[in-house]
């Protein structure tokens, strides 16, 4: 028995000391992102400043919610998270959203497929503005582009591509992989709020199997708790044939499809009442986008609730934008938002071995 107590201590010593590395040293591999863990009592939070506000804010909530003989409790079966998810605990700069990278490198440099001439000058614009944020015209909507580029691959044949862009570098950060392009103190967060029993979903303007792909099982999330944009999903015979006309046959499979709706603002809040049923008591965002979001889940809800807003403020450790922050900073304030401020309240974001590089497009 007494060595039983000295092998779990010695794991337990192993496994702080090794998620201490992870927070302290080195950019995190997804084996280890998916190995944070943070305790009911959060007394274990590594990678965040405790002094801050924001910090403070939260683990000040979720004890007092969580508590039996609290005014606050909610029951279990109500403590819904809703996080966005690019800018909110993924990368969504480098140089933009991982989506518009995944159709640069499909219409672009993908040399086994030809893409549709309007999606591969779509690509060509949006390449040729990235060299340059500040001059020429964005681009228009990305998700019509993405559907297409990728419509008629199967399941497995999507996710095979995505999990081999994910293991490419991400622009403009050295030692850093875009499937490993999470924020660990956002890890964190989520990883605490599972510890005490909150159901957490991913409501994201991404497409919904890509986000599926990047974290549903490295964050111990159900696949049923990712909502993003969606295409349609077709039997392989189905051609132009309505559903409501189609017989799905024995030598049938599925497909992707083509562009349905775009998985922001307000349609964040439609897609979250209908597919989840009841109004979040936490939602975290990053923009303007989740406004909507962050709102339903504090306005007029029957239990005590909460709203943060990650700023994109820091410009050494992240790819940050101190204009885009500080007007996120005065709409938090506006409505009512907890901020978090990348460049304040985190320890480290990526791991202190991920730094800034110069890079050339």
């Amino acid at each position: 028995m007494e060595l039983s107590k000295k092998k779990l201590l010695a794991f337990v010593l192993a496994a702080a000391v090794s998620f201490g590395a992870i927070c302290d040293v080195d950019a995190a591999t997804r084996a280890e992102i998916g190995q944070i863990t943070v305790n009911k009592r959060g007394s274990n939070f590594k990678c965040w400043n405790k002094d801050a506000a924001s910090y403070q804010a939260l683990t000040k909530y979720v004890k007092e919610i969580t508590k039996k003989n609290s005014k606050s409790y909610i029951p279990v079966e109500d403590r819904i998270a809703v996080f966005d998810m690019d800018g909110t605990i993924l990368c969504e700069t480098a140089p933009y959203y991982l989506s518009q990278m995944l159709i640069l490198d499909r219409a672009l440099h993908d040399k086994s497929y030809t893409a549709p001439a309007e999606d591969k000058q779509f690509a060509q614009a949006l390449d040729a503005w990235l060299k340059n944020k500040n001059t020429g015209k964005k681009p228009g909507s990305s998700s019509p582009h993405f559907a297409s580029v990728f419509s008629g691959l199967t399941d497995p044949e999507y996710t095979a591509y995505v999990k081999k862009f994910m293991a490419k570098p991400v622009e403009g950060l050295g030692n850093l992989a875009w499937g490993e392009a999470f924020y660990l103190p956002m890890v964190e967060v989520i990883k605490y709020l599972q510890a005490n029993q909150f159901q957490v979903y991913i409501v994201s303007g991404s497409e919904r199997q890509l986000v599926r792909i990047l974290v549903c099982d490295m964050l111990a999330i159900p696949k049923a708790n990712a909502i993003g944009t969606d295409n349609a999903i077709l039997a392989a015979h189905q051609g132009n044939t309505d559903g409501l006309k189609y017989v799905y046959r024995k030598d049938d499979y599925l497909v992707r499809g083509k562009y349905q709706g775009k998985n922001l603002q307000m349609n964040k809040v439609t897609a979250i009442a209908r597919e989840i049923g009841k109004q979040p008591v936490l939602a975290f965002g990053n923009s303007r986008d989740d406004a909507s979001m962050l709102n339903y889940a504090i306005y007029g809800n029957k239990y005590k609730s909460a709203a943060f807003f990650v700023l994109c403020d820091d410009l050494q450790r992240e790819l940050g934008n101190l204009e885009k922050a500080d007007k996120c900073k005065k709409l938090a304030a506006e409505y009512g938002w907890n901020v978090i401020s990348m460049r304040d309240d985190f320890k480290t974001i990526y791991g202190d071995n991920v730094k800034r590089v110069t890079v050339s497009r």
